[in-house]
């Protein structure tokens, strides 16, 4: 294992500070009762490698796979595994465990650990202690795939991460009842590093999957390293220098301890005093004699340097003159080598007109591009980051089949496009469209609402979002596998469960950007369900447009031009018919003002 550089990060400000010395961070761990509960062992020593100090509460089903003894020896800490213990209890142990770390980690969170979490249970010490603590949650869930799709568990999962609970996603892979499927338990590194996320670390996962992060390491840790640094040098049958003390406690200082060297031990100070006396028994050589060391063969000599007369030694820097070109077919004209202001001369069989090509070279070939702006700071948007969603979204239903609706991506792209002229940096996550990337933009592809969610929260934090994509509210509870076939006149049946809803979850998120649009299609009544849709997501703004003529090619979908309605806290303002590009412009405009206004409150 290589050697790691800590992490310095200061803990937030909202942490509750207890007495002792402490350089890192506070992780609560509690283990579910699940098979990949054997990870949590490799996350404890790595998040204790990493500087952490890590506190163990195990449920009665973990304690089937991993016994206390085990976490308590790669903790150091007490492992706590009942409500009922009577001295913790008579010190409201589970409220102090619960509000002295920085994290609560669940690892695994298993289909009924969820389920608690998400109904408020608290029937034993680990639901007792998610339910009191003040500190933020990050649960790892690792199941049977099918318990992971069922719809009852994503709704659980959706439900707490609208509460602020940060849930990862788990890997796809073979598990151990011989399925395959997403519900694996991710790697600890993985876990790590989200960890790393949510405590706002300055983190760096190594490249080599054997090298581990480290975080800053604790005065207590260090301490323990110490001692058990002397207790391994106690089992060394010699002594070691410097460079093998640095290896103290490592697997191959006990090994050296267990199997014999086979040659004498030597320091640095032997191999040179060896390697001087091999090199004073050879012959010396006259480092004169050239045609000694090559065994009497001949050097030839090199022509002696002769410069032009009357010349300069060194060519001076912008005076050298460029060399005539010898392939006229290549170059299509002569280099008229004396007189500078003469015209390239074209050569036979060029029936170019030496007009056209003067007029060819008089226009701007800068023509049409982008100006370079010396000082972006005028721009409105510049030093921002803005999310825009965009298109559709395809919920599968089979490999050939999925539910879709209409709408072409032109105004999410438009606003992209005019907030990177803005001066923002733009992510763009677009479904299935047909459109070019704007210039400026950073692009994520996706499918499906579960994409699109996930890709939101990774492009996060951001200063203002635009949520212009026509999510899909209904996707297929089941995905067929292959193709459904017709059985008779009976169609098969479709069972439809909701989409996660991307705008509420995006408005309850720790990370939430500082303005939030989301936009609503309506049909019928636009004004009255803009604003229900805004207050019950919980969005700044709601731009809402008229599509009910959408599907007789007079409408907003696949359309140049958009009716927009803008209802806000303050109101509703009507904008008047106009492109989508004149749309877009104008909303970033106000975005950019808002954006300077609440900057200008906060800073009083």
């Amino acid at each position: 294992m290589g050697q790691h550089a800590p992490i310095r990060a200061a803990r937030s400000e909202q942490s509750t500070r207890i007495a002792g010395p402490m350089s890192g961070p506070r992780i609560l761990l509690i283990i579910g009762g699940g098979i990949a509960a054997y990870k949590s062992c490799e996350l404890v020593r790595l998040i204790r490698k990493s500087g952490g100090e890590v506190t163990c509460v195990l449920t009665e089903g973990g304690q089937q796979f991993v016994t206390p003894m085990a976490l308590a020896a790669l903790s150091g800490n007490k492992v706590y595994t009942s409500l009922f213990d009577l001295k913790d209890e008579v010190e409201m142990g589970h409220i102090q465990l619960s509000r002295e770390a920085d994290l609560v980690v669940v690892c695994p969170a298993t289909a009924d650990l969820l389920a608690k979490m998400a109904a408020g249970i608290a029937d034993d010490l680990a639901t007792t202690l998610i339910l009191a603590t003040d500190k933020p949650v990050l649960t790892v869930p690792a199941m049977n795939v099918r318990m992971w799709e069922h719809g009852t568990t994503k709704r659980n999962a959706e439900w707490l991460r609208q509460a602020g609970v940060t849930v990862m996603a788990p890997d796809e892979g073979e598990m151990a009842c011989g399925e395959w499927g997403p519900g694996r338990l991710p790697e600890p590194v993985a876990i790590l590093t989200e960890i790393a996320k949510e405590l706002s670390l300055d983190f760096v996962l190594p490249e080599a999957p054997a090298e581990t992060p480290a975080l800053a390491a604790p005065a207590k840790v260090k301490a323990k390293a110490a001692i058990q640094e002397v207790a391994v040098e106690a089992l060394e049958p010699e002594e070691e220098g410097e460079e093998e003390s640095a290896t103290a406690g490592r697997l191959s200082s006990l090994f050296s301890a267990i199997i014999p060297r086979s040659t004498a031990k030597r320091s640095h100070e032997d191999i040179d005093a060896e390697l001087d006396q091999e090199l004073g028994a050879l012959p010396e050589l006259d480092p004169f004699d050239a045609e000694g060391l090559l065994h009497g063969t001949p050097i030839e000599e090199a022509p002696d340097f002769a410069p032009l007369p009357g010349g300069p030694l060194l060519a001076k820097k912008g005076k050298a003159a460029a060399a005539p070109p010898t392939d006229r077919e290549a170059i299509n004209h002569e280099v008229a080598r004396q007189d500078a202001g003469a015209r390239p001369q074209p050569i036979p069989g060029d029936v170019q007109p030496i007009a056209t090509q003067a007029a060819e070279l008089a226009a701007d070939p800068l023509a049409g591009q982008v100006e370079f702006d010396a000082d972006p700071d005028h721009r409105p948007l510049h030093g921002k980051h803005v999310i825009v969603t965009a298109g559709p979204t395809w919920e599968p239903i089979d490999p050939i089949r999925y539910i879709a609706n209409r709408s072409s991506g032109k105004q999410g792209y438009a606003i992209a496009a005019m907030a990177a002229a803005a001066g923002a940096r733009v992510t763009l996550i677009s479904g299935p469209v047909s459109l070019p990337t704007p210039l400026g933009v950073d692009r994520v592809d996706v499918e499906s609402a579960e994409e699109m969610a996930e890709a939101v929260r990774q492009a996060l934090p951001a200063d203002a979002a635009f949520m212009v994509a026509a999510v899909a509210d209904w996707k297929s509870r089941h995905v067929a596998s292959e193709k459904m076939k017709k059985r008779g006149s009976a169609p098969p049946a479709l069972i439809l469960t909701e989409n996660p809803d991307i705008l509420a979850t995006l408005s309850a998120a720790r990370k939430r950007p500082t303005l939030l649009i989301g936009f609503a299609a309506e049909t019928e009544d636009v004004i009255e369900n803009a604003k229900s849709k805004r207050k019950r997501k919980g969005a700044d703004w709601i731009v809402a447009n008229d599509v009910s003529h959408a599907g007789d090619g007079k409408g907003v979908m696949g359309g140049d031009s958009n009716h927009v309605h803008i209802v806000t806290s303050a109101g509703v303002e009507e904008l008047p018919e106009m492109g989508k590009d004149e749309v877009a412009r104008e909303l970033v405009r106000r975005a950019a003002a808002s954006l300077a206004e609440q900057r200008a409150v906060a800073e009083g």
